[in-house]
């Protein structure tokens, strides 16, 4: 201890001589700066890891499916989904991962790219690219929270302010299209190159085509609370020399890696994964998978749809990877063949509510000769369940896709709106062919041949009024968007079809209310660290209450 007393007064002194001899500015900024880190951030890895969070952060993938997933009725069963959505139990914590990882991460990240891009007329593609995609965040964020920061949204360091107002849903829109005014403008003249997008590899043209086919997606959303701007909205995109998706080539879809599944803490930072995936294959795979809503597996069964079963499938999990959804024994073939009932789980129910009748698999009897953790008659293996083909680590996050807007072109025309030398129907029916591409290429599903698709329409009338079609329309859309659970469920309420019951009506208990819940609460944090903003965004609802049964502005049904 002595020795190390009698050397400090000595490296003090030494210090002091050091600073002296220079700037005591320079020195201390020499000293404190990591030479390790770079001085700025790529806007381009900025665009990277934004696009990359949307479907790869686990949290928010938990939201969707314990909440969207069972307001569109498209899964039911597992614990989460039912406990949370299906039961209509409101949980603060739950409710508020998309707020509240979104908003310091991928919306604060692209505002900072985009200000930082801002007037650099060597960056003009890149700026473009983070304005569209920023606009697209926020229109998740409002689509689900009603009115959202968005003017001052991510501005907290730029601007010095932590506390951004709630800006009203109506004035959100109309700043989104006029974000793809300038995006357009600005990749018309562009020349620098988009090195870090994973949606379509800084192709500009694809880019041009996804501002107009957004412009439709969100010019429908609007059309009943402002018909007027929605129709000149609609048809500014379809006129735009730049044309609009038309075949999957087109389709907005996120890339992401392969990997073993974990819900150790570098999962929840590391986006490189599909966790949206993760999250459907369960954290407790083999004991709490996700299994399907009658709602969803019988509009697919009862229309003769091709897609069934290519969708949903029956499966012993018994011997299912905790990381992987490997080894999966497929008794799909067996039970058709064998004419057992399928017990999809109705709203609100739980994988044992009614308990399935169940049967003793012919297949798993003989394995279980080997395997002795093979239970040959489990009552869940009647129970359909998501196909393996949608849990995989590097399936696409589904931004948009050609068959959306076959779809949306189908409604416009049945509006009047005059879009296409082609009829409603024809759109329609190409909607539907494209659906069932998408399907076949990017997870993996078997081909629906050209007479399984004409067995299908011939089947399920399309509609002589303009109410039926519409509900043609939107329940094909409901099936498409089963893997983009974010527009699946804003355009459920947009457009009201299908139909839902509630779950109280299948005769469950309710938690909070027996209707289905039409947006999401606030994080109560809100209330106490914006205090005043959260207030009056608060008051503007109907009876000055944060209630998930107080519409958005442009849910007016």
């Amino acid at each position: 201890m002595k020795k190390y007393k009698l050397y400090l007064p000595i490296i003090l002194l030494a210090c002091t001589v050091g600073f002296t001899s220079c700037s005591s500015n320079d020195a201390m900024t020499e000293l404190n700066t990591d030479p390790s880190k770079a001085a700025t951030i790529d806007a381009n890895a900025q665009l990277t890891t934004a696009e990359l969070q949307l479907y790869g952060d686990l949290d928010a993938s938990a939201t969707v499916r314990s909440y969207l997933y069972a307001f569109t009725q498209q899964l039911m069963g597992c614990w989460n989904t039912t406990n949370y959505g299906g039961r209509h139990t409101q949980d603060d914590n739950e409710m508020g991962h998309i707020w509240r990882d979104l908003y310091p991460h991928a919306v604060r990240d692209l505002v900072d790219a985009e200000n930082r891009t801002h007037n650099d007329k060597s960056k003009l593609n890149i700026n473009a690219a983070l304005r569209v995609y920023r606009a697209y965040i926020m229109s998740i964020l409002t689509d689900i929270y009603g009115d959202v920061p968005y003017f001052q949204a991510g501005q907290g360091y730029i601007k010095m302010n932590p506390t951004p107002k709630f800006d009203k849903q109506k004035d959100i829109y109309t700043d989104l299209f006029a974000q793809l005014d300038t995006a357009q403008a600005q990749f018309a003249v562009g020349t620098d190159k988009i090195t870090g997008d994973l949606i379509y590899n800084g192709n500009v043209s694809k880019w041009q085509k996804l501002v107009n086919s957004l412009r439709m997606r969100w010019a429908m959303r609007i059309s009943d609370a402002a018909p007027d701007q929605a129709k000149k909205e609609f048809i500014k995109a379809v006129n735009d020399a730049n044309g609009y998706m038309t075949t999957t080539d087109d389709d907005a879809l996120i890339k992401y890696i392969s990997g073993k599944f974990s819900f150790g803490s570098d999962a929840y930072n590391d986006y490189r994964m599909n966790r949206m995936s993760q999250l459907l294959f369960g954290n407790d795979p083999s004991n709490n998978p996700s299994f399907m809503c009658s709602t969803f597996f019988n509009e697919l069964k009862n229309s003769g749809d091709p897609r069934t079963y290519r969708i949903c499938r029956f499966y012993c999990d018994d011997l299912m990877s905790a990381t992987m959804p490997d080894n999966r024994i497929d008794l799909t073939h067996e039970i058709l063949t064998q004419n057992i009932t399928p017990a999809p789980r109705d709203p609100g129910a739980y994988a044992w509510e009614p308990w399935p009748t169940g049967y003793t698999s012919d297949t798993l009897t003989i394995l279980k000769k080997k395997n002795n953790l093979i239970d040959p008659g489990r009552a869940y293996n009647v129970e359909p369940k998501i196909a393996t083909n949608f849990l995989q680590p590097d399936n696409p996050g589904t931004v948009m896709t050609s068959a959306e807007v076959k779809f949306l072109m189908a409604e416009a025309q049945v509006k009047g709106w005059n879009v296409s030398a082609e009829t409603a129907e024809q759109l329609y029916d190409e909607g539907v062919r494209l659906s069932m591409d998408y399907l076949s290429k990017n997870y993996g599903c078997a081909p629906v041949s050209d007479a399984e698709l004409q067995a299908f329409l011939s089947k399920n009338d399309f509609g002589h009024t303009a109410e039926k079609q519409k509900e043609s329309i939107n329940t094909q859309a409901w099936i498409l968007h089963f893997t983009n659970p974010y527009e699946g469920w804003a355009n459920l309420r947009c457009s009201g079809y299908p139909k839902l019951k509630s779950p109280a009506d299948y005769g469950f208990t309710m938690i909070n209310g027996h209707d289905i819940p039409v947006r999401l609460c606030y994080p109560v944090l809100e209330s106490s660290y914006n205090k005043a903003n959260y207030e009056d965004a608060v008051s503007r609802q109907p009876g000055g209450v944060d209630s998930w049964n107080n519409r958005v502005w442009w849910d007016v049904k």
